[in-house]
């Protein structure tokens, strides 16, 4: 609409993606840092390729477990409690897992239970944050710049990306335990913009009182909206399959030889094209046929993982994780415009911790997976055969929810009553 205003107008969205910044930049350049400190760990230890990614296995695995167990009750409290108070709580938490890895490292005493401890504890943070921030952030603006405002909030998340990153690698070149103060700065920041949003209205939970009962509620509107469910599991097999991210430390250090410079240009490579895409739709938003562009952005995803998996060029592996981030941005940002937009407000919170399980599983989960398999058949191999498995994955989703190549715009429907949500989405795509 004309007269509505631009979300960085709106003083309580301004300070949200101040905190999402500053919380992105702390936590990639955290986990960087991780993976690198384990994989040399293991490397400097004795063991092979194989078996020093298969530690980076385990990391991301000790993540995801906390995220899976905890992830549908962390949406059920950002629905019952204020949001603004469950995401204080979780970046305080990382803030101190922050403070005791700089301390681990300054002193000498790092090591691989002391780096799995940590990522327990982060995935503790993270199963609770997600759903809180991605709840909140609808409160926050008015519906018709929502996809607006999730452009500008994915572009917070992309540039943390790769500010953050980089952040890691290059300060971790000057000490290793800089990186860690610098992610306690971070962190400390993004606690202090949230503490300025001002009051937002806690919407009223209809449906089930009972607390396992509403989680149910929430898992009940995601099975029945096969449009939320197509999108939401779309992404789930699709970056579970082609997550290159947890081998990157095996790439810079034993396949492209480039050391841990390398590594910071490696992960911010993805996360610029992102950016750049993210900034693109900030000005120039999607207005039409967003489902099949949607499956479309996927499967180059899929296509520019094979590349940078039989890439050992430098320049060429930047340049295919470049498309690769700027097509899963394109994804991100129709997915979670849909998802935002055909979801009831007192539903966000829970529907949100399922989208954010089905992130975290093909994060998280997705690098146990590329680790063990690299583990087993080579990280080259793994990394190809997961680009590939994208690619089939949206042949597949194409022909099992028509709801999502029928999605023609991001208008939300009229009625989104949880007991006819099929119904309504067919009234908005045909």
């Amino acid at each position: 609409m004309a007269d509505a205003p631009h979300p960085f107008r709106i003083h309580n969205f301004r300070a949200f993606w101040t905190s999402r910044l500053a919380m992105t930049l702390g936590q990639y350049a955290m986990m960087l840092i991780i993976g690198w400190q384990a994989y040399n760990i293991a490397r400097d230890g004795g063991m092979s390729v194989g078996g020093a990614a298969g530690q980076l296995a385990i990391i991301g695995l000790l993540q995801f477990v906390p995220l899976f167990l905890l992830t549908p009750f962390a949406g059920l409290a950002a629905d019952r409690f204020d949001r603004k108070t469950v995401a204080r709580v979780t970046i305080a938490l990382q803030a101190l897992c922050a403070a005791l890895l700089g301390w681990a490292t300054w002193s000498g005493a790092i090591n691989l239970p002391i780096l799995f401890g940590i990522a327990v504890a982060l995935g503790i943070a993270r199963a609770f944050a997600g759903p809180a921030l991605s709840a909140l952030a609808p409160n926050l603006v008015p519906k018709s710049v929502l996809p607006n405002a999730i452009a500008l909030s994915s572009i917070a998340w992309q540039t943390g990306m790769i500010v953050g990153p980089a952040i890691g690698g290059y300060l971790y070149v000057v000490d290793p335990a800089l990186p860690y103060l610098a992610v306690f700065g971070l962190l400390s920041i993004s606690l202090v913009a949230l503490t300025t949003i001002g009051h937002v209205p806690k919407p009223e939970i209809t449906g089930a009182k009972r607390p396992v009962g509403q989680v149910i509620d929430g898992l009940r509107y995601v099975r029945r909206n096969k449009m939320v469910l197509g999108a939401i599991t779309l992404d789930l097999f699709a970056v579970f399959l082609a997550g290159a991210t947890a081998l990157f430390p095996v790439y810079a250090r034993d396949i492209l030889e480039v050391g841990a410079t390398g590594l910071s240009q490696l992960a911010a490579a993805p996360a610029v094209g992102a950016a750049l895409t993210a900034l693109w739709f900030s000005f120039r938003p999607l207005k039409s046929n967003v489902g099949p562009k949607m499956l479309w952005a996927v499967g180059v995803f899929g296509l520019a993982t094979v590349v940078f998996g039989f890439s050992t060029s430098m320049p060429l592996s930047l340049a295919a994780l470049f498309v690769v981030g700027s097509a899963d941005m394109f994804s991100v940002y129709i997915r979670q415009s849909l998802i935002q937009l055909h979801t009831p407000d007192d539903k966000r919170g829970r529907v949100s911790s399922v989208s954010l399980l089905t992130i975290s599983a093909s994060n998280e989960f997705g690098d146990a997976f590329s680790g063990g398999l690299a583990w087993i058949i080579g990280p080259v191999a793994a990394v190809v055969s997961g680009g590939i498995g994208a690619i089939a994955t949206v042949l597949l989703w194409m022909a099992w929810f028509p709801a999502l190549r029928n999605t023609k715009t991001f208008d939300p429907p009229d009625d989104l009553d949880e007991e006819r949500p099929e119904q309504t989405l067919q009234e908005k795509t045909t």
